[in-house]
């Protein structure tokens, strides 16, 4: 039997993760592939606390987009974009996490107070192992076949199995990240929905999570909205809520103890009722529902 996963050993000090952890995803860029509208730093400052007051754990920022239509910035221009958001969670007392796979943004971010670095480049680079371990980071290593920027659908890339190469590919890692200083209680395993495979791969890699737990690291979901949602509903990103959500609970009753989304105050609700529904959190046999949310307000006098 897999040993449970309690914490996770971050630059700013430890993060309990016997219960899982909602990571509020804040793109402080122009081309996210989810997010429209306010892209200025002001609003991603305003998404922070948005964020916080819905009840996030972890507010993770990001300053460059994967989408592959678009080229990569430098890394003066991702630290511009994310440094005021980086400083303005800190400010607010949050657990923040840097989305990058350059070293230059993650030396920065830490320098300003992050303790996590999610490197989406499967977190090969020497120098960027060498900057977490200097500052004690936690790290989210994430298994992909292409380089940043990139997609691969290809139905033959895995021969014995998406699972058996996830397993070689994070042991591989971990050996790396051991050999610079950074231990499995500083690293987070993200199965990598949607990077270098096809939805029918993502859904296989999902269904082989208990054999990532077994690498004693906390597992990520980052599925938010993702594309294997999209192309099982055929809905476009701001349609994919409910298909986030199957695959959250999938994920939960997998041992998932992060999870990296868009909507916090949706997934915050979710995992009250789940945790009541588990047995995990008490229902009071007093509890009654507020008369002024039972129903829909009508337009007319605003009573149901």
């Amino acid at each position: 039997m897999t040993e449970e996963i309690s914490r996770l050993r971050g630059a700013a000090g430890e993060i309990n993760v016997v219960r899982p952890i909602v990571v509020g995803v804040v793109n402080a860029t122009p081309d996210s592939f989810s997010d429209r509208g306010d892209r200025s730093t002001a609003a991603s400052v305003a998404q922070v606390h948005e964020h916080l007051e819905a009840g996030a754990d972890v507010i993770e920022v990001g300053g460059e987009s994967n989408v592959t239509n678009r080229p990569a910035v430098t890394a003066r221009e991702e630290i511009d974009r994310v440094l005021p958001v980086v400083e303005a969670a800190v400010s607010a007392g949050a657990i923040v996490s840097i989305d990058t796979y350059k070293p230059e943004v993650a030396t920065a971010a830490l320098d300003a107070g992050v303790s996590i670095v999610n490197d989406i480049s499967g977190s090969g680079s020497v120098e960027m192992l060498e900057v977490c371990a200097a500052r004690g980071a936690a790290m989210v290593v994430m298994h992909t076949e292409v380089p940043p920027k990139t997609q691969k659908w290809d139905e033959s890339l895995y021969p014995d199995g998406v699972v058996d190469r996830q397993v070689e590919f994070f042991e591989s890692r971990l050996a790396s990240l051991a050999a610079a200083g950074i231990e499995r209680d500083q690293v987070v395993i993200d199965p990598g929905p949607d990077f270098a495979k096809t939805p029918a791969q993502t859904v296989e890699s999902l269904q082989g999570l208990d054999r990532l737990n077994e690498l004693g690291c906390p597992v990520m979901l980052a599925i938010s909205r993702k594309d294997f949602i999209g192309a099982l509903t055929d809905r476009s990103p701001g349609e994919r809520a409910a298909g986030t959500f199957a695959a959250l609970a999938f994920g939960l009753e997998h041992g998932a103890k992060l999870l990296r989304v868009h909507d916090v105050r949706g997934t915050v609700d979710f995992l009250k009722v789940w945790h009541a529904l588990q047995g995990e959190d008490p229902v009071p046999a007093g509890l009654r529902i507020a008369e002024e949310i039972r129903r829909n307000p009508t337009a007319g006098n605003g009573l149901g």
